[in-house]
C-alpha cells in the first residue's frame, strides 16, 4: 500500500470509519473536517502526522484527497477472526486510531450488521494495543441490553470517548462510562468551504430530501419510526414556498448515487420532474462543494443532518427534519430549537413550523450566530485535547527527545 512521503518521525494516525469520498457527503465531511482538526492540533504541538483511513464506501477517484491521506484497507470480520489482515497491520503500525463511527453508527438502531462492524473493529484496535480514541460522535442508543453491555465495555477500555451532544453525554453517564470522556461538537462545523454569492432578486430555498426517509427506510416499512408522512410533507413544502413571489426552490442531494433506498439523487430528480419550477442542484462529489452551494441559499430545510450542519455552519437559516435523537441532541446543545421532530410531529404541525421559520428566517440567522459561537469554543477545546494527546504519544515514542 503506497503511503505519502514523510519523515520517519511522523505519527501515523489511523482514521477508523472516516471515509473520504463516501457517497454520503456527511461522512465525507466528517473525515475531512476531523483530519483538518487533527492537523491543526499536530501543528500546535510540533508534530508531523500522516493518515491512513480504515472503512467502507470510498469511490475510486476521490476529489480533492489531501496529500497526507492514504486510503487504507477495508475491515473484514473473517480476516480479523483469523488474526491476519491488512486492516490489523495498519492498526498495529499506527500510533493512535481515531474512530468517528461515521458520525452516528456506534448504535444498534441501524441493525446487527452495522453494529457488528462498528463494535468488532473497535475491539480489534483495543486488542492490538494501539490507543483508541472515539472522536466526537453520537453514541447510542443501544436498545438491546447485550449489545449495550458490549459497547459499554469497549468504551471503558478506550483511551478517550468524545461525544458531540449532551444526549450522548447523558447516555455515557447512564451506562457508567465516566473516565476519559468529554463533550465537544460535530467536527463537520470545521469543514472549510468557499462561500457562494446570494441572489439579489430571488429568495433561494434549499430543500434536501432524504431518500432514506422518502422511501420509508431501508425496507420501505418505516423502521425508523417516522410519525410524519415524509413524502407528503416535502410535496407540501415545495408547493407552499414555490407559490410565493420570487421564491426559488433548489433540490440539493447530500447522499449521491443512482440506486438504493438511501440515496437522495433519484428522489431529487423525481421531484424536479413533478415540480418544473424547481432547480435541480448539481450532483456534488465532495462535502466542501455542496456546503459552498448551500451557503448561497437564503433558507434551508433538510432531512440529512450534515446538510443541516452545512447550512448552519454557513450561517443559513435551516429547519432540520429529525429522524433520530442525534438531531435533537446536537441542535439542542447549540440552543437551536427550530427543528421538526419527525418521530413525534404531525404533518400539519411540521409544515406550520417550516413556514413560520421561513417568515422568521432573520431570527433563525441570529440564533445560528449564537450557536456558532458555542460550536467554535467546543471545537477549539477538542483541538487542544488532541494536541495534548499527541504530545503524550510523542513523549512515549521518543522518551529521549
Amino acid at each position: 500500500m503506497a503511503r505519502p512521503q514523510s519523515s520517519t518521525s511522523a505519527l501515523q494516525i489511523g482514521l477508523l470509519w472516516h471515509t473520504f469520498g463516501h457517497v454520503n457527503l456527511g461522512v465525507d465531511a466528517l473525515a475531512r473536517a476531523d483530519a483538518e482538526l487533527i492537523r491543526r492540533a499536530a501543528n500546535d504541538c510540533g508534530a508531523e502526522v500522516r493518515f491512513v483511513t480504515l472503512g467502507f464506501g470510498a469511490r475510486q477517484d476521490i476529489p480533492n484527497l489531501p496529500s497526507d491521506v492514504t486510503i487504507g484497507p477495508h475491515p473484514s470480520i473473517k480476516q480479523l477472526v483469523r488474526g491476519r489482515s491488512e486492516f490489523l497491520r495498519v492498526v498495529r503500525n499506527s500510533d493512535v486510531v481515531f474512530d468517528i463511527g461515521e458520525g452516528d453508527s456506534f448504535s444498534d438502531i441501524y441493525g446487527m450488521h452495522r453494529y457488528s462492524f462498528q463494535t468488532g473493529t473497535k475491539i480489534a484496535v483495543l486488542m492490538s494495543g494501539t490507543p483508541l480514541v472515539l472522536a466526537p460522535q453520537t453514541i447510542g442508543p443501544f436498545d438491546n441490553p447485550v449489545r449495550r453491555a458490549l459497547a459499554t465495555q469497549v468504551m471503558h477500555k478506550a483511551t478517550a470517548v468524545y461525544a458531540r451532544d449532551d444526549l450522548s453525554t447523558a447516555f455515557l453517564e447512564k451506562v457508567g462510562v465516566r473516565k476519559n470522556i468529554a463533550e465537544f461538537m460535530d467536527v463537520a462545523f470545521a469543514l472549510p468551504f468557499e462561500r457562494n454569492a446570494k441572489s439579489t432578486d430571488k429568495v433561494r430555498v434549499g430543500l434536501n430530501v432524504s431518500g432514506l426517509l422518502y422511501n420509508g427506510g431501508y425496507t420501505g416499512k418505516n423502521e425508523l419510526g417516522m410519525s410524519l408522512d415524509y413524502q407528503r410533507l416535502n410535496h407540501e413544502i415545495i408547493e407552499a414556498l414555490s407559490s410565493r413571489p420570487n421564491v426559488e426552490v433548489h433540490l440539493v442531494s447530500h447522499v449521491i448515487g443512482e440506486e438504493g433506498p438511501d440515496t437522495d439523487v433519484p428522489v431529487a430528480r423525481k421531484l424536479a420532474a413533478r415540480y418544473p419550477g424547481t432547480v435541480l442542484a448539481p450532483i456534488f462529489e465532495a462535502a466542501e462543494d455542496v456546503k459552498a452551494y448551500i451557503s448561497g441559499m437564503d433558507f434551508m430545510v433538510a432531512g440529512r443532518m450534515h446538510a443541516c450542519i452545512g447550512a448552519f455552519s454557513a450561517g443559513v437559516p435551516v429547519v432540520p427534519v429529525a429522524y433520530s435523537r442525534k438531531f435533537n441532541g446536537l441542535f439542542g446543545t447549540l440552543g437551536y430549537n427550530h427543528f421538526v421532530d419527525g418521530r413525534a410531529s404531525t404533518n400539519e404541525a411540521a409544515l406550520a413550523t417550516v413556514l413560520a421559520a421561513f417568515e422568521e428566517r432573520a431570527k433563525l440567522a441570529e440564533d445560528i450566530q449564537v450557536g456558532l459561537g458555542k460550536a467554535s469554543i467546543r471545537l477549539a477545546a477538542y483541538q487542544a485535547r488532541i494536541a495534548s494527546l499527541l504530545t503524550d504519544i510523542m513523549r512515549k515514542k521518543n522518551p529521549q527527545a
